[in-house]
């Protein structure tokens, strides 16, 4: 089967390793930019030097230690934050869009965001943070996509459909519910803390949420990258795949458990962010074609760069730090207006 599938990649697309290739150097020049942004300056050579030295320690340092200290302790974490952040929302969008044909599919569409939401708000209402807070929007997440898949089912087959509209059901519910939490909040401790971290924001983020975030999402990000020919197949239509002896049920549920994890530790970490997951793999299919094996590693590097580039307007725009969901849905929507109209005019998603 395996040599099916990659018959099937080969036959669609291009290479898209000189398009990796570029935007990787891209995305380390902007992390190096990026840490030399904020109120204290500094510039890309100290910070270069700055890093060397954990590899190669220098015998005489030509920065200071509060140098040192906004380098690597409070802005290098914030910084690897957005970059995987933004690489594994990416990477669960196109999975999605290809694994239901859709190109309207991410993870907030089929309704992971909006539990995880509400485990993160119901957590932090109980004064839970931590690993604690992870679990508990790790398992809303996970359960809210186990219902639209049951609901959108019928007889073993999933309807696409039937699957946008459960997840706008279950969305509307855990919406409904976030605003019943807060309701229920301290308006003067408890209730503001649910608010900010609902627009989603990476600025208290920290080596600890760093990590807490890889544990889960690189594991995750793994899965779906070893599941990209079989998507490729369940792309051609599920009727197609099972003929190609795909196993399509399967392959549907690691796909949407990998998304529910990855939106799950975002969303414990730095709150609901959206419109990653539905913009950026349009673009990077615009630059490597359909075939998921070159489609994947282009979104995760351009939803890394696309993050950054937010955090870095989030921080630097004004006085008071902008929450990052809000620029990425005042970013978002115009832009997949316009790629929505382009689409139009094309005759529609060519692989759908």
């Amino acid at each position: 089967m395996v040599s099916t599938s990659e018959t099937i990649s080969r036959q669609h697309g291009r290479s898209a390793t000189p398009a990796v290739l570029v935007l990787f150097a891209v995305l380390v020049c902007i992390i190096l930019v990026s840490i030399t942004i904020g109120r204290y300056d500094l510039d890309v050579l100290k910070v270069i030097r700055i890093l060397a030295d954990n590899l190669m320690p220098a015998r005489n340092s030509d920065w200071t230690v509060l140098e040192e200290q906004v380098v690597e302790l409070v802005r290098l974490p914030r910084i690897l934050a957005a970059v995987l952040v933004g690489a594994g929302l990416a990477a669960s969008g196109a999975a999605l869009q290809g694994l239901f044909r859709n190109p309207l599919v991410d993870p907030n569409i089929i309704g992971v965001t909006s539990g995880a939401g509400f485990g993160g708000t119901l957590a932090i209402l109980s004064g839970i943070f931590g690993y604690g807070l992870l679990a508990i929007a790790f398992l809303f997440g996970l359960a809210s996509v186990m219902i639209v898949k049951v609901l959108a089912s019928s007889r073993g087959r999933t309807s696409i459909l039937a699957l946008v509209l459960a997840g706008v059901i279950i969305s509307a519910f855990f919406g409904s519910a976030i605003s019943i939490v807060k309701l229920l909040a301290d308006p003067h401790q408890k209730l503001p803390a649910i608010t900010y971290w609902l627009m989603g924001s990476l600025a208290s983020t920290n080596y600890e949420d760093l990590l807490l975030m890889a544990v889960v999402m690189v594991p995750a990000l793994a899965v779906i990258y070893l599941m990209r020919f079989q998507i490729n197949i369940i792309s051609l239509g599920e009727e197609k795949a099972r003929a190609l002896g795909s196993p399509v049920a399967t392959v549907q549920w690691a796909v949407l458990g990998a998304t529910a994890v990855i939106s799950a530790g975002v969303v414990a970490c730095c709150g609901i962010i959206g419109w990653v997951g539905l913009v950026i793999p349009h673009v990077a299919r615009a630059i490597s074609g359909p075939d998921h094996g070159r489609l994947l590693p282009v979104s995760i590097l351009l939803g890394a760069i696309y993050m950054l580039l937010v955090d870095n307007i989030a921080r630097t725009v004004t006085t008071a730090e902008i929450p990052v969901g809000i620029i990425t849905s005042l970013i978002g929507v115009p832009v997949f207006a316009v790629l929505l109209r382009r689409m139009q005019s094309r005759g529609g998603w060519k692989s759908d």
